[in-house]
This record gives structure tokens, sequence and C-alpha cells, in this order.
């Protein structure tokens, strides 16, 4: 696994929690916030996996690491979650809204065989709102007043590519995406003036992680070759730092993060340009 090549003083010691964090792209966040000194806490619905997570936070050099055993689309799960990283960590800094449910509890064969929406299991369909969208709602709602009280916070929601919200037989996936974004943005402005950002994140195409099906060499996404779950490590730590203050509201690409380049640098080119009328059809 490749590692940051940027550093960001501003993460030592600085208090962060990434939901979804033991595996997959979650599992890629943590251990880059580790390795960059942050106190990062993790939780997911797999206790063994989480704490051998925390493991290898801690080998890489983690100020702190706590792993929390929890399901985001239970509202009482993430309070319980803020409380306890709260209480650990002395508050909570910045939140990385990474846990989802992908399209597979849907239609296993999504990527080559398209399920029409209406005959899609409701239950299916309800867990994978509840995951993305109350999910993130939930998180959020316990742990930005923390954040605004402290007059510093940042808000991270891991999105997926517009061409994905509105793709054939993505449906509910590419929706509760794009409602996250909309939810983004509303909060950016909700948020102003607070010294807290609320910003997304995406990979720019479909990454290596079990949201994909399929197994080895031939796994593809619908857009084919799929991108390594790093991409976007060197974008989320830019924007836990403080290195970020003045953004906000803002869709940031991981793919199209430029290692090579100054950092202010590859943050502008990650970031397109702010529609001033965003549209979805």
């Amino acid at each position: 696994m490749s590692h940051p090549t940027h550093h960001h003083a501003s993460l030592a010691g600085r208090t962060v929690l990434v939901t979804g964090g033991g595996r997959g792209i979650g599992r890629a966040f943590s251990l880059a916030l580790a390795k960059a000194g942050a106190s990062v806490a993790i939780c997911g619905r797999h206790g063994d996996t989480l704490d051998r997570v925390a493991a290898e936070m801690r080998e890489l050099g983690a100020r702190a690491t706590l792993a929390l055993v929890g399901d985001v689309g239970h509202e009482h799960d993430c309070r319980r979650i803020v409380d306890e990283v709260v209480e650990a960590f002395g508050g909570v800094q910045v939140l990385v809204n990474n846990a989802g449910i992908g399209m597979r509890v849907v239609n296993e064969s999504f990527t080559t065989h398209p399920l029409p929406f209406w005959k899609a299991e409701p239950a299916a369909w309800r867990s994978i709102i509840e995951a993305n969208v109350m999910g993130p709602f939930y998180m959020a709602r316990f742990a930005v007043p923390h954040m605004v009280d402290a007059g510093f916070g940042r808000l991270i929601n891991v999105s997926t590519s517009p061409v994905t919200m509105v793709r054939k037989g993505y449906s509910p996936y590419g929706p509760s995406k794009s409602a996250l974004e909309a939810m983004t943005r509303v909060w950016a402005q909700d948020l102003e003036g607070t010294g807290v950002t609320a910003n997304a994140l995406l990979p720019g195409g479909a990454t290596d992680t079990d949201l994909i099906p399929g197994a080895g060499s031939s796994r593809r996404g619908a857009d084919g070759q799929l991108l390594p779950v790093t991409i976007m490590d060197e974008a989320l730590l830019w924007l836990a730092s403080d290195l970020s203050g003045a953004v906000t509201g803002r869709r940031v690409v991981g793919k199209l993060w430029d290692r090579a380049l100054p950092v202010d640098e590859a943050a502008a080119r990650a970031m397109p340009p702010v529609a001033a009328l965003p549209s979805i059809l």
C-alpha cells in the first residue's frame, strides 16, 4: 500500500473519527491519518476487523486509537460512538463519513445486468438509504455540535462520481450519494462562520473494494479498471488539515490529485468548479 507524500503538521494529535474504518477505503484513510500522527477512532460492524486496523494504526504512529462497534444506520449507535470518542479524546475535530452500503445488497450482478428499480426488494433499498443518507446525518448531528462549540471542525463526506448517481440500475446507491452531496452543500452553508467546514470527497471512479462483485483480475467497475483504495488519501489529509480551512461546500476528486505538485496546486486541480445552478437532470 502506498502512503501519502505530503506532510501536514496540523494533523499531529488531531482527533478524527472514521466511519467504516475497518476495511477498504476506510482502512486506507485510517492508516494514512495514523501515519500523519492523528488520534484516530474507527467504527464499524465487525469488532475483530476494527481491532486489527487499530493495531496497524498504532504501528504507524497514531497518537491514540479507538475501535468502536456500531451501525451508522442506527441513531442510538451513532450517539454512543460520538460520546465515546469525545470521552476518550476530549473532543472530535474531524468526522469522515465513509461507511456505506453498495448495490450488491440489491443486485449481485449490478455492474453487468442492471435491475429495474421496481424489482428491488424494499428492505435492501431501505438498508442503503439508512447507511448512506441517514448514517452521515446521524453522525454529523452528534459530532458537529462539539466542533461548533470548539470553533473548529472538518466534516468530510465520501461520495461517488456524478455519472454513478444517475447510472441505469444503480438505484438507490447512486441517488443516496446525490443526496449526500446535496446535504454537504446545505451543511456548508449552515456552518458558515462557525469554523467548521463540510466537503465531499470521491475517488473519481470505482475503487477496488468489496462493493464491487467478482474476484481476481477480472473484476471491473462500470467504467473499467478499478482504482486503488488509497486514491483519496492525499486529498483526505489535506481536507482534515488546517490548509483547507477556506474551502467548504466543494467536491474533491482523489483521482485528480497530482502528488507531484505542491499541495495547494494539487488541491486546486482536484476540485471541479462549483456549478452555480446544480442539476441532476
